[in-house]
């Protein structure tokens, strides 16, 4: 399970047998959240959340969404890096809001 990101305590990871369409699981005190995103031309066009077990509070919630909303470009990135070249990945670390 490799993870990309950790912002503000949110872990952003993938799982290493993953599937399509290209999500990440997003984990925080004990509680995950899958991101999906819809590609087309290369490009992020849509977001989709889900609750796999309970959720997040509406603060760390939202601070999902806009982490998701500045970075999903670079989170399609590391899927194609990942899973189509096989390049490990190094973790980001953001203590600073966005």
């Amino acid at each position: 399970m490799p993870t990309i990101y950790e912002y503000l305590g949110i872990i952003i990871q993938f799982y290493s047998r993953e599937h399509e369409p290209i999500h990440i699981h997003a984990i925080y005190n004990g509680n995950v959240v899958k991101v999906s995103l819809f590609v087309r031309d290369g490009k992020v066009y849509r977001v989709t959340y889900a609750n796999h077990t309970g959720a997040f509070s509406p603060a760390k919630m939202k601070q999902l969404k806009d982490f998701v909303k500045v970075y999903k470009q670079s989170l399609l990135y590391a899927w194609q890096q990942y899973f189509d070249n096989h390049v490990a990945i190094k973790p980001v670390k953001i203590t600073k809001k966005i």
